[in-house]
């Protein structure tokens, strides 16, 4: 008899469950996490519809295979660049937390409890509380919110979310990323993770698959074209480029001179599954207290073209 509780369970129950979607086209589940709050509450039963890539929209609620059970997330954006060529990849088989741009870490402690909200492992999750700005003019567009880091109905920090899109100008769009962190109560101590002394945790893009993988995947940062990937690597900034379904685009990410440790923050940069992290703190913690918030910029540029 398998016990469904146990890691094995777990994983047949998650494959039967699939299964039933990609053959049938649907499947209902019941809640029993409050990540969705207030959208979905814990109890309700939600209907998942298979769609095509093309058809998810901004706003969308879609499911994400962890380790632990299946995920709703809330689709805040894909990356596109200016031509349409799809720069992002969300929920890869290779490694499923990655999704599009994020910021997020591995090592968060509060109260004597630890949680990954970069693998999505233990209790702690980030979760949306209010839009504080939808708005658009001529010159730019402006995108508010406010998350909270909660463990179960416990919010122990506050995350507001400032994103500013500029128009198009020679075949570039440039995203401005305004992140602010706080403790609520307890200081949250948050670092990259110690796994290989690696450090990543942070501001980080996962990119679509590029035609030709690695051999064809160009890393540039402030210092020249990479010709390794990188681990804590201290840049400016760094950009892969690359050919998506026969185009040639890509995406830069700069770190923004008021951050802490800039210009000598590392990065985790990988030609394999295209990634870059601005890993910051790296490998030295940093403590949240109520009342004095973190504020981080990142700006993001997508290309289209050479």
């Amino acid at each position: 008899m398998l016990r469904t509780h146990t890691p094995e369970g777990i994983r047949v129950r998650l494959d039967v469950a699939l299964d039933s979607l990609r053959l049938f086209g649907r499947l209902r589940l019941r809640v029993t996490g409050s990540s969705m709050l207030p959208a979905i509450r814990p109890g309700s039963r939600v209907l998942i519809r298979r769609v095509a890539e093309d058809e998810i929209q901004f706003g969308d609620i879609v499911l994400l295979r962890a380790d632990t059970g299946l995920r709703l997330h809330r689709l805040v954006a894909v990356m596109n660049a200016p031509d349409g060529t799809l720069l992002t990849d969300d929920f890869n088989k290779d490694h499923p937390h990655h999704r599009g741009i994020s910021w997020t870490w591995p090592d968060v402690r509060v109260g004597g409890k630890h949680g990954d909200m970069w693998n999505l492992h233990g209790s702690f999750q980030e979760r949306f509380v209010a839009w504080t700005a939808q708005d658009t003019g001529p010159d730019s567009a402006r995108l508010g919110i406010e998350n909270g880091w909660f463990d179960g109905a416990d919010k122990f920090a506050k995350e507001t979310v400032d994103i500013t899109v500029q128009p198009v100008k020679d075949n570039r769009r440039v995203l401005d990323f305004t992140l602010a962190f706080e403790a609520v109560d307890a200081p949250v101590t948050v670092v990259g993770t110690s796994e290989g002394n690696k450090g990543y945790g942070g501001f980080a893009m996962r990119f679509a698959p590029r035609d030709g993988g690695s051999k064809k995947t160009l890393i540039t940062t402030d210092t020249g074209v990479a010709k390794g990937d990188g681990v804590l690597a201290k840049h400016a900034w760094a950009q892969i480029s690359g050919t998506f379904g026969g185009k040639s685009a890509g995406a830069r990410i700069d770190d923004d001179p008021a951050n802490p440790g800039y210009p000598e923050n590392g990065w985790l940069m990988r030609h394999g599954f295209g990634l870059l992290n601005v890993s910051y703190p790296g490998l030295t913690p940093i403590v949240l207290e109520k009342g004095k918030p973190l504020t981080l910029h990142y700006r993001v540029t997508l290309f289209a073209g050479a």
